[in-house]
């Protein structure tokens, strides 16, 4: 008798808990891969399988492919309590759920690791022994070997400090602050939040001197803020420079590296300035210093003498009308004491290359260079990554500075790429992903070819998403036009659609400057889990959003809340066009800028989102940080027409249509009055809206148990207002 053949499972319906829990639906997930200095080693952070967000220590032989746990972060971690300011800065880093290691760092020789861990620091060897090397009370902050491997540096209450690595010399302080205020070796809130520099010391790579950061909070406006969490409430006085308030004063100086010697670098005569990057050059005879003016227009490249702190400006970047400009670490200091530089000068950020007082531009077209990977200096051979081929797809690409725009792509179309480099740049480590893969990383040559797997990541059998394989559904791309004629992309993902009838959609958006949603990358397992739910998502990238050259990003100036909100509706009125869409049944989301976004979307188009869910929204412009509103938005001590347009608040009892609103109440990031002020005027206007504010959490608002707890109380919501309605047959 012939046996029974086998049915074919059921596709897997994904829940919520599931999206959350332990494996990671998206596998393995490394971090802060890197080459050892001899290249026989690639290691990384990787998280664990029982629990997603710690992070261990790993190494992976590059000849054979083998794997081994460097550190145990449960065994060797002491579980203490990190400080309240190594907890902001790692809500700085967006990475304030993370637990473990989170950080490392090779010493030069290649021998053994720094390992930050709960507060303390310490030394990993290749053998997988650990020996602590901070002593005393006090978390370490910012730690760093030296480029020779001599000193141990790190900063602890507010100052900067250094012992060596070898024997058992003890931490000594570098700096000798006046604690208050006055903070050494660290970056400033704002440097930190806006600017993507983390660090506030450089040291030289022969050793000898350490430049470092002085910053004196005392002029930045004192705002009170309550950490309300579930066991009581701690109130902190936090200095936050508000949009048109003082920011912290900023000072550079050159210590030697015992401390002595010290000069002040002189960064003109102008205070109110930004300390935007710090480099040395490569023979450490001076130091390459980016001032950013407060208004964000103006860009000077100073080169300083670190022994007497004279600078003299090499060259200036100016915003054109009606613009800014921004901030980028796609530059490399040459060994021949010319510079790669990313500019926008052309309307599209393109390489070029600072010689003997002259510009060469290395890459052309309107297309956009997104980050510089390193540069062979032997070769003359500049990779870098951009988006020249598909706006949706990042790529690695090469360029020789002897053959300007003679370009050649190194990684495959379909995927959308990340990548970095020895310090040599001999070969590349690639990170790419797919709608339909998730994150891979690879070593490869510098020509591109794939060496070794570091993390295949393949969805077999054994892969926590396989389950829900049969049942994920990929994405459609598309394009409609804005009002002036600009190109809008958008991503779909539908369920099995069936003839005849009409589906809701979750209609997510960010919107605000800086982050590009549409990609053709991996987007997780969440928006899956909706469309197993019966939704449509959808998302599209707005005028105003990165990656598309000037003159679509200018289109936000002194203009927050304005065509970005015109573009997410002509997303909308498409939407409703669609056959299998119920245009009553379409529901928007978002987060952080999408937040305000949500808010503003229920405000100017009433009627036309279903509901709405606002994520700790900045609801009024004012109350948020200088570097980043002010770059958009201008001063609102002599731009205050446009912050009034700008502002939530004002326009809060025009909703009419159901709003969640959602926020963390220890956020320092959009303080929580940006939503206790939004929920004062909707009940002084006696308008209905709900909201939930989760005890304890930041601006991440997640972590186990919260995570659940939040997407069930989003779509409890959007169940009732929205997909439960009765839905019209599609004609």
């Amino acid at each position: 008798m012939p046996a029974a053949p086998v049915e074919p499972e059921q596709p897997a319906t994904l829940s919520i808990a599931r999206v959350f829990a332990s494996p990671d639906l998206s596998g393995t997930q490394p971090r802060a891969v890197r080459l050892s200095p001899d290249g026989k080693l690639v290691t990384l952070l990787r998280g664990r399988a029982e629990d997603r967000e710690r992070f261990d220590l790993w190494a992976i032989d590059t000849a054979s492919g083998a794997a081994r746990m460097l550190v145990d972060s449960a065994a060797v971690g002491t579980g203490a309590e990190l400080s309240e300011a190594e907890k902001m800065q790692r809500e700085r880093s967006r990475i304030g759920g993370s637990r473990g290691i989170v950080a490392y760092d090779w010493a030069p020789d290649g021998r053994h690791l720094l390992v930050p861990l709960d507060g303390d620091l310490y030394l990993a060897a290749l053998d997988g022994t650990v020996r602590k090397v901070t002593q005393g009370a006090g978390g370490a902050l910012n730690p760093e070997l030296s480029p020779r491997g001599t000193w141990l540096s790190f900063v602890r209450d507010q100052n900067l400090y250094v012992q060596p690595v070898a024997g058992a010399g003890e931490a000594r302080p570098l700096t000798k602050g006046e604690g208050g205020t006055v903070h050494w070796g660290e970056a400033e809130f704002v440097a930190q939040e806006e600017m993507d520099r983390r660090t506030g010391y450089w040291w030289s790579p022969d050793e000898r001197f350490v430049a470092v950061e002085r910053f004196d909070e005392a002029p930045v406006k004192i705002a009170v803020r309550a950490a309300i969490g579930a066991s009581g409430t701690r109130i902190y006085e936090q200095r936050y420079p508000a949009a048109g308030t003082p920011n912290a004063l900023v000072e550079l100086h050159v210590l030697k590296a015992d401390g002595s010697g010290g000069v002040k670098v002189n960064l003109g005569a102008e205070p109110d300035i930004y300390l935007a990057r710090v480099d040395w050059t490569p023979d450490g005879t001076a130091l390459l210093v980016q001032r950013q003016s407060r208004d964000q227009k103006r860009l000077d490249m100073l080169r300083v003498d670190p022994a007497t702190g004279r600078a003299v400006t090499l060259f200036s970047e100016k915003a054109g009308e009606k613009s800014w400009l921004n901030l980028s670490d796609a530059y490399r200091v040459m060994a021949d004491g010319s510079l790669i530089w990313r500019s926008e000068r052309s309307g599209f950020g393109q390489l070029w290359r600072f010689a003997n007082g002259k510009w060469t531009q290395l890459t052309k077209g309107e297309w956009v260079v997104t980050g510089l990977i390193g540069v062979d200096e032997k070769r003359g051979r500049i990779f870098f990554t951009a988006n020249k081929d598909d706006v949706l797809e990042q790529h690695v690409y090469a360029v020789d500075i002897a053959k300007p725009n003679a370009i050649t792509r190194l990684t495959e179309p379909g995927y959308t790429n990340a990548a970095t480099m020895d310090g040599s740049a001999t070969r590349l480590i690639v990170t790419r992903s797919s709608p339909v893969q998730p994150s891979q990383t690879y070593l490869a040559d510098v020509e591109g070819k794939r060496i070794a797997w570091i993390n295949e990541n393949a969805i077999g059998p054994d892969h926590p998403y396989f389950p829900y394989l049969a049942s994920h559904r990929a994405p459609e791309f598309g394009t409609l036009k804005a009002a002036d004629g600009s190109v809008l992309h958008w991503e779909m993902i539908t369920p099995p659609l069936e003839p005849g009838r009409r589906y809701p959609v979750f209609f997510q958006h960010y919107g605000g400057p800086g982050s590009q949603q549409v990609t053709r990358g991996w987007q997780g397992p969440l928006p899956q889990m909706l469309v197993d739910r019966g939704w449509i998502v959808f998302q599209i990238d707005n005028r105003g959003s990165p990656n598309r050259g000037r003159a679509f990003e200018n289109q936000i100036y002194h203009a927050m809340g304005t065509v970005e909100v015109a573009d997410q509706l002509a997303g909308a009125e498409y939407l409703k066009t669609l056959p299998f869409v119920d245009p009553a049944r379409i529901a928007t989301y978002g987060w952080s800028y999408g937040g305000y976004m949500s808010l503003k979307m229920l405000e100017k188009n009433p009627g036309v989102y279903a509901a709405a869910v606002a994520g700790a929204p900045v609801s009024e412009w004012r109350l948020y940080d200088t570097h980043y509103t002010e770059r958009y938005m201008g001063d609102p001590r002599t731009d205050a027409a446009a912050y009034d347009a700008a502002n939530a608040l004002g326009e809060a009892t025009k909703i009419r249509d159901p709003l969640l609103l959602i926020h963390g109440m220890a956020d320092d990031n959009v303080f929580l009055d940006n939503s206790t002020a939004f929920a004062a005027a909707m009940q002084k206007g006696a308008v209905p809206f709900e909201m939930m504010f989760y005890p304890g959490q930041t601006h991440r608002v997640g972590g186990p148990g919260v995570s659940e707890h939040l997407w069930t109380t989003i779509l409890d919501f959007l169940d009732r207002r929205v997909r439960e309605k009765a839905a019209p047959a599609a004609p």
